[in-house]
């Protein structure tokens, strides 16, 4: 803790480094804050001291004072990449001058132009030669009154016209076409030299990028090399997540592996405004990004003593789920905090696991419903696939009332109100949710409080939609309460436990068709 305190002591002194934390530094809403860490090391002597980084750029520089330099730096003037990245420049300023050459748009408007001109031409020839004809068949219908030597003579002369205007109409459109190809014709040679530099700017940008995948490499202890490529198993087809290796804690591992310097504690904290979509809280410290730095630290800390990771630990065992409530239909159940509702990838204890074994005759998913494993409170169980199918469709039409209960960091100014923030899923930090207008799905939570005091506030939710982690984003993000649920590890900061509860379930029973009311007060 000791460096990581130093290291927010020297940014409270907010060195000069022309980037904005904090919006009243940016009132342009330019403003994010960064993730920093510090790496504790025992040199060959012996000797402890620590490494300080800073994720991705600040100020668009990537080499400050004080702070270990990135893995590969990208900025380097000298580096193939930034040569690499010249020749791209170059190539785009070709396209864009073939692009905006006024010849390639006067072309496009005399190829428009003759276009027109043509199905104008063509529509009057045809009007033309369909009132010839109307004009010939009325003089076909007065020959009863000649004799065969004028009507033939007649005859011939109206075949003569409608060859006449039938060859009219090909000559005509033999000049039209004629004159919109050879237009075409030079309009596509130009086009086909934007495409063809725009081909080779592809072909040269996923060259470069594997050229980085592949000289972008990490070390371990052991001093071994692997790239970014090898990591994430991927080609410039498929690239690694961007972003990745840029963070704070590939930097001091390289750093410390490159000088020879031995690994003893690493801590990653947030600095500044939270970004839009993700929640993050200053000085808050997080663990590493699963997306984008799992698979790189899973190379560079082999073969180093870790502390064991307590999410993939087993939680303690417990007693079977209380039943609150139970017919022949279906029961309600109170889940502990630290139960998962149903079996993990690490954990296989459950809920489920425990309700299976009660009702071993049960058909059906039996659980119509989830809890994160943090959070308890009350589960419904249906005994019959036809009960568990009921249930579910009142949980889809929203007729099930729920009520949570949670202690909230912080007091809360106002009474009551409705949170709608779109989630979805953080695609490089899984599970953790995000706010997202583009692509998250309508979450809304009402909400009250109860109680204020001590720095805490205790509040309702009523959730109307049911998205993973709704109530937990919802109460920390910044466009929501700002206030993290108490022990949230994910939103919040650890602690004991994560103080939400499922208390009230109000539901139609779906046999006698009453309406069922269940509580169970939280131990907190």
């Amino acid at each position: 803790m000791q460096a990581a305190e130093e290291l927010q002591a020297y940014l409270e002194g907010e060195p000069d480094w022309q980037h904005a934390f904090w919006e009243e530094d940016d009132p342009a809403g330019g403003a994010y804050g960064k993730m920093f860490g510090v790496l504790v090391v025992r040199t060959e002597q012996g000797e402890l001291g620590y490494l300080a980084a800073f994720s991705g750029k600040l100020g668009g520089k990537n080499h400050y004072p004080g702070f270990v330099p990135p893995v590969f730096d990208l900025l380097d003037e000298e580096g193939f990449y930034r040569r690499g990245e010249e020749e791209l420049n170059q190539m785009n300023r070709r396209i864009e001058q073939l692009e905006q050459d006024p010849a390639l748009a006067t072309l496009e408007e005399q190829l428009l132009k003759a276009h027109q001109e043509a199905a104008a031409a063509l529509e009057a020839e045809k009007l033309r030669a369909k009132t010839a004809k109307a004009h010939r068949d009325e003089r076909r219908w007065g020959m009863t009154g000649l004799d065969e030597s004028a009507r033939q003579a007649l005859e011939e002369e109206l075949m003569q016209e409608s060859r006449y205007d039938h060859f009219r109409m090909k000559d005509l459109k033999r000049h039209w076409k004629e004159q919109t190809e050879a237009l075409e014709q030079t309009l596509e040679a130009r086009l086909a030299e934007i495409r063809g530099l725009k081909e080779a700017r592809r072909e040269k940008s996923a060259a470069l990028q594997q050229h980085i995948f592949d000289h972008y490499y990490f070390l371990n202890q052991a001093g071994e090399r692997k790239s970014l490529a090898d990591i994430f198993q991927r080609n410039a087809a498929t690239p690694p997540p961007a972003g990745a290796g840029e963070c704070a804690a590939p930097k001091l591992l390289q750093y410390a592996f490159l000088h020879g310097l031995k690994p003893v504690a690493m801590a990653e904290f947030w600095w500044g405004e939270s970004p839009l979509g993700e929640v993050r809280k200053h000085g808050h410290f997080y663990p590493a990004c699963r997306g984008k730095c799992e698979p790189i630290l899973g190379h560079m800390l082999e073969g180093i003593p870790l502390e064991p990771n307590p999410m993939q630990q087993d939680a303690p065992p417990q007693e079977d789920p209380d039943i609150v409530y139970e017919d022949e239909y279906l029961a309600v159940v109170y889940k502990p905090a630290a139960m998962l509702s149903v079996p993990g990838k690490q954990q296989t204890d459950s809920v489920l696991l425990r309700m299976k074994r009660r009702y071993p005759d049960g058909t059906g998913p039996l659980l119509v419903h989830r809890l994160d494993m943090g959070t308890s409170g009350l589960l419904l169980v249906a005994k019959t696939a036809e009960v568990h199918k009921q249930l579910q469709s009142q949980f889809m039409g929203r007729s099930i009332k729920k009520r949570y209960v949670a202690l909230l960091e912080g007091e809360l100014a106002a009474d009551s109100g409705v949170i709608d923030l779109p989630l979805r899923v953080d695609l490089d930090d899984r599970p953790r949710q995000m706010v997202c207008y583009t692509y998250g799905k309508s979450a809304r939570t009402e909400w009250e409080v109860v109680a204020r005091g001590e720095g805490l506030t205790r509040v309702y939710f009523y959730p109307i939609t049911g998205r993973t982690h709704q109530l937990r984003v919802h109460a920390a993000h910044p466009a929501g309460l700002n206030a993290p649920i108490l022990g949230d590890e994910l939103y919040g900061t650890k602690g004991t436990r994560l103080h939400l509860h499922a208390e009230r379930l109000e539901f139609t029973h779906p046999v006698s068709g009453e309406r069922v009311v269940v509580e169970r007060a939280a131990e907190f």
